[in-house]
């Protein structure tokens, strides 16, 4: 009998295979990128189109050609930045020592997803804090102004960054009880990294779950769509390692080095007649990615600057034409 090698079947790095806590992941961003204060945004996913472009990599076979690519196109409502929480770092993690808060004009939308205090930190002064402490700004959604026909918001926090402790506080302050765009944080031919929850498919096989080889069928009553070995007698329990059945899909990924190709809000131009399919009408502004995004339509992206290095040069985006 010859010896056969192959690699393992299903990746180890996804362990645990669970469903997801919510809906939509954190937003974690890299505390050494100085580039922007507010790094990260968030925005609904709509659907994919293509987009006739002139190919923009240098060294490419297609340099300088016109090429047809996928594209990912995101609706992005400003951001309301509604609290500020200040953190001190400790031994064991970190504690809040403050918060600032101001949610008058979005109240009612803020009131159908948490419980708004009474008493807060009404401005700045009431906090004592210095530049060994880490500023954090409380991020509301607005999907009332998309097409989605939602008014419940998301709510999560974008860590602010910088080396000048007083220009993040000066943007805090500046900022808070006010919205803010996209415009302010990407541009044309950027790269982000994309975190989503990825589709749900409920209890499946190993089949469909880790490509295990269903076997053939004999004589014997003996399954098929399962693996052969679930492993030896001694130690008599089974590892973790081997591929079984479970939770597959609504998982919490993340893909890196997605280049915007184009940010703007003529809705006219990415709009088509009658609406998207399962989305509706674009109504703010938008954003489009090459190449697809995990998650389903309507579910909330998380975008943020890319964190590995970008492999090769690139030029300006000279896009043609969008195709639907």
């Amino acid at each position: 009998m010859t010896n056969t090698s192959k690699p393992r079947r299903g990746s180890l790095q996804f362990s645990p295979r669970k469903r997801a806590r919510r809906i939509y992941p954190k937003l974690k961003v890299k505390l050494t990128q100085k580039d922007k204060i507010f790094n990260g945004f968030a925005g609904y996913k709509v659907g994919m189109l293509r987009v006739k472009m002139i190919e923009n990599r240098k060294g490419s076979v297609n340099y300088g050609k016109e090429v047809v690519v996928p594209a990912t196109i995101l609706e992005v409502p400003d951001l309301y930045i509604f609290g500020i929480r200040v953190y001190k770092p400790l031994p064991y993690g970190y504690k809040t020592v403050g918060e600032v808060w101001n949610f008058e004009p979005i109240k009612k939308y803020l009131e159908r997803k948490i419980k708004l205090p009474k008493k807060y930190n009404k401005t700045f002064d009431d906090l004592q804090i210095d530049d060994s402490y880490f500023i954090r700004v409380l991020i509301s959604t607005q999907p009332w102004k998309a097409g989605i026909g939602k008014k419940t918001p998301e709510i999560f926090e974008v860590p602010l960054i910088g080396e000048d402790f007083d220009k993040i506080l000066s943007f805090a302050k500046d900022n808070l009880g006010k919205e803010y765009g996209i415009e302010n944080v990407f541009k044309s031919g950027d790269f982000v990294d994309v975190s989503a929850v990825t589709k749900g498919k409920g209890f499946e096989g190993s089949v469909k779950r880790f490509g295990v080889k269903v076997e053939k069928r004999g004589k014997s009553d003996k399954v098929s769509r399962r693996v052969g070995n679930l492993g030896p007698w001694h130690p008599a329990k089974t590892s973790w390692r081997v591929p079984q059945h479970g939770q597959y899909g609504f998982h919490t990924r993340t893909e890196y080095n997605k280049m915007v190709i184009d940010i703007g809000e003529d809705v006219e131009k990415v709009d088509k007649p009658g609406g998207w399919d399962h989305y509706g009408v674009i109504k703010s502004k938008y954003i489009i990615l090459k190449g697809s995004v995990p998650g389903s339509i309507k579910r909330l992206i998380m975008l943020r600057p890319a964190i590995r290095e970008i492999d090769g040069k690139y030029d300006e985006i000279n896009v043609e034409k969008i195709l639907f």
